[in-house]
């Protein structure tokens, strides 16, 4: 006989989806608490903004020159000084018609004078190259001319130096100094002897005979003092490094330079 089999029927339980919730009603007193805060800050920024917005100030009527510099250096048997300026802000009828350039130098007395278009920033005059053992101690300055009216001058001194060294020793037939001359600032107020005087030992120089440090720095951006080297020729034509131009990577560089060239 084969036996019973007895199937017995599973009832499922219905599930009924739930709802969604509703979102909660708007919190009035939270966002009446927000708006008053954003509202006081507005405010206040904005208050902000109108007391402390900086007023244009009227341009000056008349535009002047500043910031006046020279750059001087060695061409052939002359001194070039290119001088360089710039003008202040004025109003459009404040132009100047010209500008007028003069170099003063003190000893001997020389005076160079030039005439530019307003659009210039710069110009070049030329003195005669001092000897060597002199140093050329002069001012540029430039004028923002204007028709019927005066114009104050902005000057700047600078100095030229071109050294000058003896054969000391007797078996030195020539005592060479090089570079052959420099331009040195002024050590105007002496901020740079003062500062020498309180760091003893350390170097003014950040790159020499280029860059010094600013106390050291003068009106022309140029440095207030100068590094020269001094080398001598022998009889027999041997060039050499004199004992103050020893051990001084600067001067050697320069000595390296100068045994390179031709000696006349």
């Amino acid at each position: 006989m084969e036996p019973e089999v007895r199937v017995r029927t599973v009832r499922r339980r219905r599930t009924v989806p739930e709802l969604p919730q509703s979102p909660p009603p708007p919190n009035v007193r939270n966002w009446a608490i927000y708006t008053s805060v954003g509202a006081v800050v507005a405010a206040l920024m904005l208050d902000g903004y109108l007391s402390h917005r900086p007023e244009h100030a009227a341009l000056p009527s008349l535009s002047q020159a500043t910031e006046v510099r020279s750059a001087v250096s060695e061409t052939g048997d002359s001194l070039q000084v290119v001088v360089s300026w710039d003008l202040t802000l004025a109003a459009t009828a404040g132009v100047p018609d010209s500008i007028r350039v003069k170099v003063v130098r003190q000893q001997p007395p020389e005076s160079l004078v030039s005439i530019q278009q307003a659009g210039q920033l710069a110009d070049t005059l030329y003195l005669p190259l001092p000897t060597a053992g002199q140093t050329v101690q002069a001012v540029s300055c430039v004028t923002a001319e204007h028709q019927g009216e005066t114009a104050d001058e902005s000057c700047t001194p600078w100095q030229y130096v071109r050294p000058n060294a003896a054969a000391a020793a007797a078996a030195a037939t020539r005592i060479v100094v090089q570079p052959r001359g420099l331009q040195v600032d002024p050590d105007v107020g002496g901020r740079c002897a003062y500062w020498q005087q309180t760091h003893p030992g350390e170097s003014v120089w950040v790159a020499v005979n280029r860059t010094a440090v600013p106390a050291c720095t003068g009106p022309n951006a140029k440095p207030t003092v100068a590094q020269f080297c001094a080398f001598a020729v022998l009889p027999d034509g041997r060039r050499v490094k004199t004992t103050n131009s020893s051990n001084n990577d600067y001067c050697d560089e320069l000595f390296e330079e100068w045994t390179r060239e031709r000696y006349s």
